[in-house]
């Protein structure tokens, strides 16, 4: 019986891990500025107006994709998000007209709004129906190891597509690995013990009791405020620096070196967190650092647009600055009481992804005008944090290990 039990955990555990694989090869990702404007024919307005109407969609999906899991199953969940995405590729890749790409955008929201929550949810049910909850922690890192390989792999593979066979060629590749996670979804054992609250009125709950406790948190709202600013700075990594590898006549064949390049050095950092806090002497430090240098590696490439500005722009503003919510979550943690932190963090989130859709035809519009001046607005978001950050030295944050309480 016991070895029974183990064999169905294990089974599941190694088809989780396949899933998230799989659903992290984004061939596209690594050529996906390109793709939009010279092969969709799109202006550089309409591809963040796209990311914002993308975002608003995931905002709005949130509750009625969560009854699929409340009611059908998070398996079911998870391989109708993988459908979501199989047509959302299909369609971008052989229609290249902004209308068609809204609908795109609109099924790659589906699918993630039917992800969220029902992948890592499903797992660690499975683990504690067979008494193995302990391992959780050790299993979903390990997923957020093999997602960042995928990323890295998939960007290689995807430039080289690409430059072969042409730019709307990753994106259909795409839907190759997604069907394949799409079967393996639905081969998964849904657990018989559902824990905590259903998936949609999860979401009910962070939007009403979330956004109250951090409303009325002034430490919180600080925090909050800190990483959502410079998440959203730097989140704009991914949609400038490829157009500026374009402009400066970069190969399509060689864009994967410079994102796989990227998905290595956030996992290098993230994976290092304490020795850059203990170099820098500190969370308060560090966190002045960070926000420091994303903010002139923009204005760097800004003023000297080439290609080794443009590696140190990936380094400095995308490994520091693609891990740096992370890092904030941990203290973000400690603000927060236990029974509130799943809804407080979600809420926060949220509010991150309500910015992106201000702030997306903002650049998109300052891009279109002049792609230096874009680089130039977004390094000034993150240098106005520093101006924040005398309140994190009120804290008293514990330094040293992020998991220390």
């Amino acid at each position: 019986m016991i070895r029974s039990i183990k064999s169905k955990s294990q089974t599941t555990v190694w088809r989780y891990y396949a899933f998230t694989f799989l659903m992290s090869l984004h061939f596209f990702s690594s050529v996906l500025a390109p793709f939009l404007t010279d092969w969709g024919g799109i202006s550089r307005v309409q591809v963040q107006l796209l990311q914002s109407w993308f975002m608003l969609w995931i905002f709005i999906l949130e509750i009625p994709t969560g009854v699929v899991a409340d009611y059908f199953g998070r398996k079911y969940s998870l391989a109708l998000g993988a459908l979501a995405l199989i047509c959302g590729s299909l369609i971008y890749g052989i229609v290249p007209k902004f209308e068609v790409f809204l609908l795109a955008e609109f099924l790659f929201a589906a699918g993630v709004a039917l992800f969220s929550g029902a992948e890592s949810a499903l797992m660690y049910d499975s683990l504690k129906e067979d008494g193995q909850e302990e391992r959780s922690k050790e299993i979903f890192g390990k997923a957020h190891a093999i997602r960042m390989t995928g990323y890295l792999v998939s960007a290689l593979i995807g430039s080289f597509i690409a430059s072969r066979l042409g730019l709307n060629a990753p994106i259909l590749f795409s839907a190759i690995p997604f069907a394949i996670a799409a079967m393996i979804a639905l081969s998964m054992r849904e657990p018989s013990i559902h824990k905590g609250p259903s998936e949609s009125r999860r979401y009910i709950d962070i939007a009403i009791n979330g956004t109250k406790y951090f409303l009325s948190h002034k430490k919180l709202r600080a925090v909050a405020l800190d990483a959502t600013i410079g998440a959203s700075a730097s989140y704009f990594v991914l949609w400038l620096y490829q157009p500026m590898l374009q402009k400066l006549f970069v190969p399509i064949e060689q864009f994967g070196f410079f994102h796989a390049g990227l998905a290595g050095i956030q996992i290098l950092i993230a994976a290092n967190f304490i020795f850059f806090e203990r170099l820098l002497r500190g969370p308060v430090r560090f966190l002045r650092f960070t926000a420091l240098i994303i903010g002139a590696s923009f204005i760097l490439v800004a003023l000297l647009p080439n290609i080794y500005t443009v590696v140190i722009f990936l380094a400095c503003a995308g490994g520091f600055g693609l891990t740096r919510w992370e890092y904030m979550s941990s203290y973000m943690n400690k603000l927060i009481p236990s029974a509130e932190r799943a809804t407080v963090l979600s809420s926060v989130s949220m509010f991150r992804r309500l910015a992106l859709i201000f702030l997306n035809p903002i650049v998109g519009l300052i891009a279109g005008k002049s792609l230096s001046l874009s680089f130039l607005f977004v390094g000034l978001l993150p240098l106005g944090l520093i101006s924040l950050q005398h309140i994190f030295a009120k804290l008293n944050v514990p330094r040293g290990n992020l998991d220390q309480e």
